[in-house]
């Protein structure tokens, strides 16, 4: 099969297509024909040898924790699907590739009308921007500061706070404003005088913050929010602890993205794809995410 995998960490650069032997579906699990695959900053991580990739020496590594395709093989034991069915779901490592195996427990069905892009890149941002707002409490009521609001989770966590009837400030570039503001959220823009910005735009004070672009505007939260421990970083992981503010669990579950894709269907959960690359344009995709710039979702297509 075609993969885009690395052997050694390192840029963009060290992504290439590479011919691998395909995986086989084991007990438990289903193999999915690849269609398309998102790309996360966590993938971007992987490359840069930031944390552990998991292969062994001298075996390549093929990132990427979000997936959607076809169901080609089920393992022994697997009920619920069969050879044939679109399905979405993640798994840690493996998605850029044309096969990948999965836990039968780490998918769902995938909806005729959604776009096999969409499915693709909608399980990572989707499933983190839900426990985000669940480690926070956000409800009916509450004013949510989210940073990097245009971004994949931000704009997730926009959608899916306002949908809760919390009233959402985004920071974000003023080119993104306009995206904010179609989403459900009062843009505020990045930069210094960020903090008084905020308590313009929510004269009542913000209730909870969730941070998805690190230092000033992690600090911007602590200053605003109410107690550290509304607080959630995205990204200053290594400072959370001595900070006393929150991180994501890792809490995702096929019942958690089936609740997100059902909102999908009712109109109230929008995935903006920014633009789709194909799997020998990785490292393209890759410099895509790191730049930061840009609204939405980026996204592998397979053909």
């Amino acid at each position: 099969m075609r993969a885009a995998a690395f052997m050694e960490p390192g840029g963009p650069e060290v992504l290439r297509l590479m011919e691998l032997d395909a995986p086989q579906a084991g007990p438990g699990q289903v193999r999915v024909r690849v269609r398309a695959a998102g790309v996360q900053p966590v993938d971007c991580a992987v490359r840069a040898g930031a944390f552990p990739s998991g292969s062994a020496p001298g075996e390549p590594t093929i990132p990427g924790n979000e997936l959607a395709g076809q169901i080609d093989q089920v393992g022994e034991g697997v009920t619920g699907f069969s050879v044939g069915d679109h399905v979405l779901g993640y798994r840690p490592l493996q998605a850029y590739a044309a096969h990948a195996v999965v836990p039968a427990d780490q998918i769902v069905a995938k909806p005729a009308d959604m776009p096999w892009a969409v499915a693709g890149g909608f399980s990572a941002a989707a499933q983190t921007a839900h426990i985000a707002l669940q480690e926070l409490a956000v409800g009916a009521g509450d004013t949510l500061l989210v940073h990097a609001a245009a971004g994949a989770v931000g704009s997730m966590a926009v959608q899916l706070a306002a949908h809760r009837g919390a009233t959402v400030i985004g920071t974000a570039r003023e080119t993104n404003h306009a995206y904010l503001r179609q989403l459900g959220a009062v843009p505020v823009t990045y930069g210094h005088g960020l903090a008084d910005r905020v308590r313009h735009a929510a004269p009542g004070g913000v209730d909870a913050a969730l941070d998805g672009a690190g230092g000033d505007a992690l600090q911007v939260s602590l200053d605003l929010a109410p107690a550290p421990d509304r607080v959630l970083t995205l990204v200053e992981h290594a400072r959370a602890g001595e900070l006393g503010v929150r991180t994501t669990p890792n809490l995702r579950s096929a019942a958690r993205l089936a609740v997100l894709v059902e909102l999908h269907t009712a109109g109230a959960l929008e995935v903006h794809i920014r633009r789709t690359y194909p799997l020998a344009q990785a490292a393209e995709a890759h410099r895509a995410v790191e730049s930061r710039h840009g609204p939405g979702k980026v996204v592998l297509t397979v053909d």
